[in-house]
């Protein structure tokens, strides 16, 4: 019993506890699950104290599991990003999507570069100290001295991470290519798990970067190759597309982050990169003398490509009705890319066989790898659907100078489109200016905008010895504003200073050069006034030698040996018919993804070759064709895009899509607006087009009056005190109707050639009238001299209600400003018409 008594206590009960000993409690980790607790809660308390819906809460949560679901998604991305930068056999062998593979897998021209590799990687500690110090030394410093606001601003933390930069395939280019030249594209990817973290002490701010990843194709040119050391002139770089970029933010730009944020984030990223590395931007690294490379810093377009955007046939119907039941037609419109120039067409509604009529103009510089996209989406409220694609090789076009043909439409299981597409070479005379003028009419108008005649090329060196502007004995902030005609373009700000150095390129197509002139002028960017101006008739290029204007061109109004520094070049745009025999037969190569069109948004697209049927060589232009389907209401347009560095609208993909996505809807379009059609007798802009077709509705047989669409009183006077133009909008009368219940009217004003938001003034808008009466006042900031070379354009259009398809032109007037009377002012009625030419005043 006794030893029973012994072994009771070691076999089956627990050890006593030592005397004195006390139950741990964890206060700090009690206390925040309660304050997590007390923030769930304190919510719906709230919104049942103050009785709101309970669908707040919902919308809260939904906000939260999105954010979470977005960042998961990204998390998701990086890991799968570094496992195949790890052991990309590995990651091959068990199963990697297609997408995600690099490029020499794809191409069979495009080479493994794994010494390259292997070289980066040996190099990468001592690139990561070269980094942190350029953000140290030159970075920071630079935002210190930006903003006043900003002294405090430092880098605490600068960390490229431990995974380098890998190249995932090289091409090297033997073909087509000048002897004195290397061309090599460099598949790039860089994922990293980089820290770079940032304060201003002043505000208490801190932020960062916690990953990056680039994906992109890298050009790399090595010319002109010389017969002494080092073999090599200079080293170009530049993106031949804006790169595939995606931030993991940390502190108080994660907010940056949230769903709609995240895509706007790395679209502004990606502006910035534009404006430096894509083409046809680049880097230009000397390897010998200036003299040997002043050629490269004034690049020439290889050519100009002219695309007829024409027509599209046995299109696939992508709309429904009753969840599906009924099958629709489709609402096709094309997005057409050449490199980082981006159109869209209107969109033609309900019809399988849409025709759109529109003609673009696009730079080539670089045609050795560079291709003509072109797809085709359904418009849609919610997502638009995609209705198929084609890449044509541009080597071929240039070989063939004139194609028109029909061609079919990949990834899709019918459907084809009708191109004719025009290589115009750069003619560095102006031998056959008068013909090409007449094979586009611009021999017979007065007008600035229509088909090109001519390319502008201007090389913007520096300036000297600017005036202070408003502040005496301060330096001013210049840029230089440019434009011909309606297009303008502008420099960079350099900050304090009065001897500026830009080394910016800018183009600019020229209906007529003989018409037509340009205007420069200097502004001081902080005290938005003028530094000097001048202005250049392009008829004296056409007597230049080479028709090239390379000097120091004195400011007017400016200081007395105030210069601007410019090189100028104008090129006629030719078109050179090749001779061939009655047999020839020709076939653009069109390049088909190998992808499926779930990897659409991947930066690096797998193409091989196919040839479709030729069609004819027609060189008669296409007749304007107006389509019965289409329906009124559509806006009027901005400009053209230019194929410049600052062109007005960005419609590229979204920039933080890496992955891959089953819908082909063109998210990547950040404003829904097409391109209008350059062409002057061709297309003309679809506002115009459609405003034209209700008058021909509304005569009927009958004869309109002498204002068909009415007319607008209007006062414009400039202010010498104020520095102002001052407009006051008063009454419109005798406007057309939209509807049975008449038009819902404002007034949009612009100052052209500024055509930017913030240039745009509008009035209210006037219910259910044909008589509307305004009695408002504007006005624009710009000096007198200034002011009379501008031109006051003032549109009449209907507003329509929320989500309504009654939107559109009711008139249109452009008013000269070149008047003497202009200090003293005048009110006047001014017929409205379909583009605002000829104008009639009635006093």
């Amino acid at each position: 019993m006794s030893g029973a008594e012994d072994r009771g206590p070691a076999a089956g009960a627990a050890p006593a506890e030592p005397p004195g000993a006390v139950l741990s409690v964890d206060v700090a980790g009690l206390l925040a699950q309660l304050a997590r607790s007390f923030a769930l809660l304190l919510p719906v308390y709230a919104l049942g104290y103050l009785g709101l819906s309970f669908s707040w809460v919902l919308l809260a949560l939904g906000l939260l599991v999105w954010c979470r679901r977005s960042r998961g998604l990204k998390a998701t991305r990086l890991c799968r990003a570094l496992a195949l930068l790890e052991d990309e056999e590995r990651a091959v062998r068990l199963g990697v999507r297609a997408c995600d593979l690099p490029a020499w897998v794809h191409f069979p021209d495009t080479e493994r570069a794994e010494w390259l590799n292997k070289t980066v990687k040996h190099m990468w500690p001592f690139i990561c100290q070269f980094i942190e110090k350029l953000f140290r030394e030159t970075i920071e410093p630079a935002v210190r001295g930006a903003n006043t606001h900003l002294s405090t601003f430092s880098f605490t933390k600068v960390d490229a991470g431990q995974q380098p930069l890998r190249i995932n395939g090289v091409k090297v280019y033997t073909e087509n290519v000048d002897k004195r030249q290397i061309i090599l594209d460099l598949q790039i990817s860089f994922v990293g798990n980089c820290e770079i973290d940032l304060e201003i002490k002043r505000y208490f701010c801190r932020a960062g970067v916690q990953s990056i990843q680039i994906h992109g194709t890298m050009r790399v040119i090595l010319e002109p190759l010389i017969g002494d050391m080092p073999l090599v002139g200079a080293l170009s770089i530049f993106f031949l597309r804006k790169p595939l970029i995606e931030i993991n933010w940390t502190g108080l730009t994660n907010l940056l982050d949230i769903p709609g944020l995240n895509g706007l984030s790395d679209t502004i990223i990606l502006d910035i990169i534009s404006n430096y590395l894509v083409l046809p931007n680049r880097i230009t690294v000397p390897l010998v003398s200036e003299v040997q490379i002043a050629q490269l810093r004034f690049p020439i377009p290889k050519g100009v490509l002219r695309i007829h955007f024409i027509e599209a046939q046995d299109l696939q119907g992508k709309d429904t009705y009753l969840k599906g039941l009924v099958k629709g037609k489709s609402d096709p419109y094309g997005v057409i890319r050449v490199g980082n120039q981006i159109f869209q067409s209107k969109v033609i509604k309900e019809n399988l066989s849409p025709k759109w009529n529109e003609v673009y103009e696009a730079l080539v510089y670089e045609h050795p790898g560079q291709e003509l996209e072109i797809e085709l989406f359904d418009e849609d409220p919610d997502k638009d659907d995609f209705l198929g694609s084609l890449m044509i090789d541009l080597i071929e076009v240039e070989k063939e100078r004139l194609l028109d043909e029909w061609f079919a439409l990949d990834e899709v299981p019918r459907g084809k489109l009708h191109l004719k597409l025009e290589w115009l070479t750069l003619m560095p005379n102006a031998s056959n200016l008068d013909k090409v003028l007449t094979d586009i009419r611009a021999d017979k108008d007065q007008a600035n905008d229509g088909l090109s005649s001519s390319l502008l090329i201007l090389y913007l060196d520096s300036a000297r010895n600017l005036p202070s502007g408003k502040k005496i004995n301060s330096n001013p902030n210049p840029l230089v504003q440019m434009s011909v005609g309606h297009k303008a373009q502008e420099s960079k700000i350099r900050y304090k200073t009065n001897e500026p150095v830009w080394e910016e390129n800018f183009t600019f197509f020229i209906h007529n050069p003989k018409r037509q002139d340009l205007e420069v002028e200097v502004k001081d960017e902080q005290h938005q006034c003028s530094l000097g101006h001048l202005k250049i008739p392009l008829s004296q290029l056409l007597t230049s030698d080479d028709m090239t204007m390379n000097q120091r061109f004195q400011l007017s109004n400016s200081g007395p040996n105030s210069t601007l520094k410019m090189k100028i070049a104008l090129r006629v745009l030719q078109l050179e018919k090749q001779e061939r025999s009655p047999d020839h037969q020709h076939s653009a190569q069109v390049k088909r993804p190998s992808v499926s069109k779930e990897g659409r948004k991947i930066s690096v697209r797998s193409q091989m070759s196919a040839s479709p049927g030729s069609g004819d060589s027609s060189t008669a232009p296409c007749t304007p064709v107006i389509g019965s389907s289409d329906k009124p209401g559509v806006e009027e347009r901005a400009q053209p895009v230019e194929a410049s560095p600052q062109g007005p609208r960005d419609l590229g993909r979204s920039s933080s899509s890496l992955q891959a996505s089953a819908t082909c809807s063109p998210s990547h379009i950040s404003v829904k607006e097409p391109t209008p059609s350059i062409a002057s007798d061709i297309s003309l802009p679809i506002a115009t087009q459609e405003l034209r077709q209700r008058l021909r509705q509304l005569e009927n047989g009958t004869t309109l009056g002498q204002s068909p669409l009415g007319q607008i009183q209007l006062t414009i006077r400039h202010s010498s005190q104020r520095n102002k133009l001052v407009v006051v909008v008063h009454s419109c009368r005798n406007l057309i109707a939209f509807s049975e219940d008449g038009s819902d009217p404002y007034v949009r004003m612009y100052l052209l050639p500024d055509k930017r938001r913030s240039g745009r003034r509008k009035t209210h808008v006037s219910k259910k009238t044909l008589n509307p009466v305004f009695d408002q006042s504007f006005d624009f900031s710009v000096s007198l001299p200034e002011v009379q070379r501008r031109t006051l354009d003032v549109a009449v259009k209907n507003s329509g209600g929320f989500l309504s398809k009654d939107k559109g032109l009711l008139g249109k007037v452009l008013v000269g400003l070149a008047s003497e009377e202009l200090a003293k002012g005048w009110t006047q009625w001014y017929d409205l018409t379909e583009d605002g030419t000829r104008p009639h005043v009635v006093t």
